[in-house]
């Protein structure tokens, strides 16, 4: 199952430099690990914000919260999720 997913990411302004520092290593090496994994596809910055918009491949919805749950920066994320289908006028017969 395909999922577009925004992630709006706001830190507290008051959060120690080397926490937030250690929260997006972390962050980034998850995101990595499932994006080598085939599960988030597509990973993309949106120009002047601290946010993303992400393709996810998974097998569920239970799968894709237990995933954006398991984000080190999840806590401080507001995310909007929106399933995907084919659209019938696609000139693609995959997702690549």
């Amino acid at each position: 199952m395909l999922f577009h997913v925004r992630m709006n990411v706001s830190l507290p302004a008051s959060m120690p430099a080397d926490d937030a520092a250690k929260l997006k290593a972390d962050e980034k090496a998850l995101a990595q690990r499932l994006q080598e994994q085939g599960k988030w596809r597509h990973l993309w910055r949106i120009a002047g914000q601290y946010a993303n918009v992400s393709i996810f491949d998974v097998d569920s919805v239970d799968e894709l919260h237990a995933l954006l749950t398991s984000l080190p920066l999840f806590p401080y994320m507001q995310i909007e999720v929106m399933p995907l289908c084919r659209h019938p006028s696609s000139i693609r017969s995959d997702d690549r």
